[in-house]
């Protein structure tokens, strides 16, 4: 027997939705972010006009809605304490190691929310290509190594963002440095937390959009990507003005560096609010 049609959508080698006829007949619809956010998998039964979600099982829809709280209130406070570190920063209203703590506190939410992310990805109901229009719920995993999949590299390149951030954070509350060690063991972990977080929200815009990057304002899940997208532009910025210039021994600019991290953070915190609607 022949293999069933199947179309498959995506960009280059990954694909993010794929769309088949089951051997009963009818359609089925996978699309990556449905599937490990809601649970869902869209379904047009044999005869029918109307296509319908169906959902995974009852596990699986629990084990979804728990990973997506504990992970967007990670985000919501991460966001809310580094925000609060760069508003204590600017206005001069405490200490360095003050200012240091509220911004390790706020990593370690950061990780977590990464962390948890990476969890979803794992542990999210699979799909059979060719087979049944159902999802199936795999055994509770720690770790995987999936980097075929668009949405696990990208949330597995947001967790690596976390870790390097969490150096950059573990080296601020060391004293008497000199320029060059501030611009290598601070500075430089910075950008590079930046960077990947600029790297995973460019594969998550990928992924909800099937390819080509795009506006999908009537999209929930864009809009989350969309917006802490924005919130690590305004880290990179931040990073970059944070340089310390070694002629003078200050920042570049002290005050976008703050505002950067302020107004960056924020969006991270928006985005965590967001993500409660995106559930199964």
């Amino acid at each position: 027997m022949g293999q069933p049609d199947q179309r498959a959508e995506g960009a280059g080698p990954f694909t993010t939705r794929l769309t088949w006829q089951p051997p009963d007949g009818g359609t089925a619809i996978w699309e990556s972010r449905l599937a490990r956010r809601r649970g869902l998998l869209t379904v047009r039964p044999p005869g029918t006009a109307a296509a319908r979600p169906a959902s995974a099982d009852d596990t699986a829809v629990a084990r979804l809605r728990r990973l997506n709280a504990i992970a967007a209130t990670a985000f919501v406070i991460g966001g809310a304490l580094f925000a609060a570190g760069a508003a204590v920063t600017e206005f001069g209203s405490g200490y360095a190691t003050t200012c240091a703590s509220i911004y390790f506190a706020g990593g370690l939410f950061f990780n977590t929310g990464g962390y948890v992310s990476l969890l979803q990805v794992v542990n999210a109901p699979r799909h059979v290509p060719g087979g049944a229009g159902a999802l199936t719920t795999p055994r509770w995993r720690w770790w995987s190594f999936e980097p075929q999949r668009l949405d696990w590299l990208s949330v597995f390149v947001l967790f690596a963002g976390t870790l390097v951030f969490a150096v950059d954070l573990l080296d601020s509350f060391l004293r008497g440095l000199t320029v060059r060690q501030v611009n290598r063991l601070i500075w430089a972990p910075d950008v590079v937390g930046c960077v990947l977080f600029l790297v995973s929200g460019h594969l998550s815009l990928v992924e909800i959009c099937h390819g080509r990057p795009r506006l999908l304002p009537r999209d929930l899940g864009w809009w989350i990507v969309a917006v802490n997208q924005l919130g690590s532009f305004l880290f990179m910025i931040s990073a970059l003005a944070a340089y310390t210039r070694p002629a003078t021994g200050s920042p570049i600019n002290a005050d976008i560096a703050d505002w950067g991290t302020f107004t960056g953070a924020l969006c991270f915190s928006l985005g965590g609010v967001l993500q409660y609607g995106e559930r199964p």
